[in-house]
């Protein structure tokens, strides 16, 4: 422990994550669960405060800055701690396997203990623990406001430990980029009997010569580029006079390929409309032999896990503070990300205690 380090029990760090995910922190509506962090770090000796877009910031040793977003997806998932039994469940025990059920087992349901109050609160009990630096962010779900405004005002840490559920046992090390845009087509209105193409057409028509242009196989999608329709408007004018349509869509980018390059492969399917383009966040793929790699396999080997190294199809904070600070940096929270936005959405309480753990192993070597 560093010397600026303050003591957090582990009934402490418990009750800090079953409070805030009792916070109910759909994106835009954060400001309860960020005043709540921020007064518990402020209670264990820790500066704090919200900055100008909401974010929780606490200052501390850079050696390592721990972050994780704060708010989560919309969604009532009643919050309670359930302590489960052996056998209750095809699924593998959640307190790390074998059929006996530890004393201390238990598994909190409700909204964002997995994504990603989980991996915030176990970043925030890690950094009173160890004195590092921690920020809690906003708008991570939507347009990931608060990271891009902690790029743009503050410098580069040493290294970087972003929180989204991981596994305690593993560590994230790739997540694709993305990219987004709006396709727009307007052309005269006429009896559906004419055999021209309206509009709406124009639009599914590049839409199919779109798919096909990024057609991949399906064991190889971290490395493919992954293309999405997410909205469809369309139909005859309130005139009578023009059928136009808009189709929202949008690329996940695969290390090795560029925002530009898939625009441009895009843009060579149209014969009729326009897109118009959004900002791109960029791929990013860190190595297993940096610092931060090595200190989190030797706390997970520490703490009796198998290290394990995973890459992501989507997206996360990650990407735009690679692409901002060059430093070393991963990924890692407790939590199986397969209950990520799901309506069973659950953390085992014994995962939560190893991930901070590990968390302060990571802090106290790269200090």
């Amino acid at each position: 422990m560093s010397e600026a380090a303050t003591p957090v029990s582990d009934a402490e760090a418990r009750d800090l994550l079953e409070s805030m995910v009792a916070i109910p922190s759909p994106t835009g509506e954060e400001r309860a669960a960020a005043e709540h962090l921020r007064d518990f770090l402020r209670d264990h000796g820790r500066e704090a405060w919200l900055d100008d877009v909401g974010n929780v910031r606490a200052p501390g040793d850079d050696a390592v800055l721990l972050t994780s977003h704060i708010d989560t997806v919309p969604g009532d998932v009643p919050v309670g701690i359930e302590h489960p039994e052996a056998g209750d469940t095809d699924e593998p025990a959640p307190w790390g396997g074998g059929d006996e059920v530890p004393r201390d087992a238990a598994v909190l349901r409700g909204r964002g203990s997995v994504d990603a109050t989980g991996p915030l609160c176990a970043m925030a009990v890690a950094a009173v623990r160890t004195g590092v630096s921690f920020v809690g962010v906003v708008g991570e779900e939507t347009d990931s406001r608060g990271a891009r405004h902690l790029v743009d005002d503050r410098d580069a840490p040493d290294a970087v430990v972003n929180g989204e559920p991981s596994g305690w046992d593993a560590l994230t090390l790739g997540y694709r980029g993305f990219l987004a845009g709006t396709y727009r087509a307007e052309t005269e209105a006429g009896h559906t009997s004419r055999p021209e193409p309206n509009a709406i057409q124009h639009a599914m028509s590049w839409w199919n010569r779109v798919e096909a242009a990024f057609d991949s196989p399906d064991d190889a999608v971290f490395e493919s580029v992954t293309a999405k329709p997410v909205d469809v408007t369309g139909g005859v004018a309130d005139d009578g006079l023009s059928v136009a349509t808009t189709v929202d869509v949008q690329f996940r980018i695969p290390p090795g390929s560029s925002a530009e390059e898939i625009r441009t492969m895009a843009e060579a399917e149209l014969d009729t409309g326009t897109v118009a383009w959004r900002d791109a966040i960029p791929p990013v793929l860190d190595s297993p032999r940096s610092e931060v790699g090595r200190a989190f396999r030797v706390g997970i080997r520490e703490r009796g896990g198998s290290p394990r190294l995973l890459k992501k199809t989507g997206t996360a904070d990650v990407n735009l503070f690679a692409g901002a600070w060059d430093c070393p940096m991963a990924t890692y929270g407790p939590g199986d990300s397969a209950l990520d936005h799901a309506p069973d959405e659950r953390l085992a309480l014994p995962e939560y205690d190893r991930a901070i753990a590990v968390l302060e192993t990571v802090c106290d070597d790269l200090q």
